[in-house]
């Protein structure tokens, strides 16, 4: 028998805290920040969803929803944080009943390093011990295959390509999409659950 999900609904807010980051609930006040990080083609034009250029009022209309969203169950969008300084941001959005979408991006500096494992090996945790989700989805640019080995790495196993709208390309693009269970979380090799 399957468990139920968590009741998400009025969840309070959380901080992370993994070997080098610190991930913490966004604020309005990280809208600057992700709007001089998303301002660098080579990181938006991996988002699918993201503007390029990126337009700081629509950044921080996004944020302000976040602490709302938080409270509804909707999505829970952590700031990573390293060494004090937010380097990006690694979410859970989309949800809806037992399932929802995981996601992150990091400026480039910080790419190659292993913060995006690393955080989302957190987010993903919280999302299945804490929240009690039972699935969770993802997907990278076909063109991205950094992000792909993250994802396999955390268990994720490859579904379906497909061609979707790049907003930030302003083009279709092959995009490569991955899913994974609590179960399977639960079974991986190594796993220490």
């Amino acid at each position: 028998m399957k468990p139920a999900a968590t009741n998400t609904g009025n969840r309070p807010a959380v901080t992370l805290a993994t070997d080098r980051l610190l991930l913490r609930p966004t604020t309005p006040a990280d809208a600057q920040r992700a709007f001089e990080i998303q301002s660098d083609w080579d990181v938006t034009r991996m988002l699918r969803m993201a503007q390029f250029p990126p337009d700081l009022d629509d950044m921080t209309g996004w944020f302000a929803e976040h602490p709302q969203e938080w409270i509804a169950g909707t999505a829970f969008r952590f700031a990573i944080e390293r060494q004090g300084r937010m380097i990006g941001l690694v979410d859970l959005d989309g949800i809806d009943g037992e399932e929802g979408e995981l996601g992150y991006w990091l400026e480039k500096a910080s790419w190659g390093q292993g913060y995006a494992f690393e955080a989302a090996k957190a987010v993903v945790a919280f999302a299945f011990e804490q929240l009690g989700l039972a699935r969770l989805k993802t997907g990278h640019a076909a063109d991205n295959p950094a992000s792909g080995k993250v994802l396999l790495k955390l268990g994720f196993r490859p579904q379906q390509a497909m061609r979707k709208t790049s907003r930030s390309r302003g083009e279709e693009i092959l995009h490569q999409s991955y899913s994974l269970t609590s179960h399977a979380w639960r079974n991986l090799p190594g796993a220490d659950r």
